[in-house]
């Protein structure tokens, strides 16, 4: 997880931990009827992700099942988003997507992990967000990490891992995910 003024340390057998087990328990409940909808089920799809995230997705919105999540509260969805099959959401520490971006099937948009120290890997579990500028395009395969901010425009090649921020108007793949090159029209 990249180093950031935004992560959070949430130590296991606390108020705060129990509360992110209750949160987990509930989302994959929910995503359980949700991947057994229909893919052209797109109004029940809608309804049930709205009740994952806790506010009304717009009628905009379409996401294609298989989907998971452990969380779902701490996600922010704009308008004519979409979501392509067997993507994975793990929202700990907050999840911002702008309008218009499109998510490539095998997706994977991790905010959480644990210490680097051994000693205290199973004792806590990090978080840092995720923002998706508008207008981005994250191709099939690429999993974000928490910390990253991927700025407006931007294109993430297929099969990346993103690690560290990406500017507006960029092109960036590989693993870890560097710049390739602008893409300013």
């Amino acid at each position: 997880m990249p180093d950031d003024t935004r992560s959070t340390r949430i130590p296991r057998r606390t108020p705060e931990s129990a509360a992110m087990v209750a949160e987990v328990k509930r989302a994959m409940a929910i995503t359980a009827l949700l991947n057994r909808l229909s893919f052209d089920d797109a109004e029940a799809i809608r309804d049930l992700f709205s009740e994952l995230i806790g506010a009304r997705v717009d009628d905009s919105f379409s996401l294609i099942p298989p989907f998971y999540a452990t969380g779902g509260a701490n996600t922010r969805v704009g308008t004519r988003v979409f979501i392509n099959q067997n993507c994975t959401l793990y929202d700990l520490g907050g999840v911002d997507i702008g309008d218009d971006v499109m998510i490539g099937p095998n997706v994977s948009l991790i905010t959480s992990g644990h210490p680097i120290a051994q000693s205290q890997r199973r004792a806590a579990v990090t978080a840092a967000p995720i923002v998706i500028g508008k207008n981005v395009w994250i191709a099939a395969g690429v999993t974000i990490i928490g910390g990253v901010t991927i700025g407006e425009n931007s294109v993430i090649a297929a099969g990346s891992v993103v690690t560290k921020d990406v500017p507006p108007n960029s092109l960036a793949g590989g693993n870890p995910a560097r710049l390739i090159r602008s893409i300013a029209e």
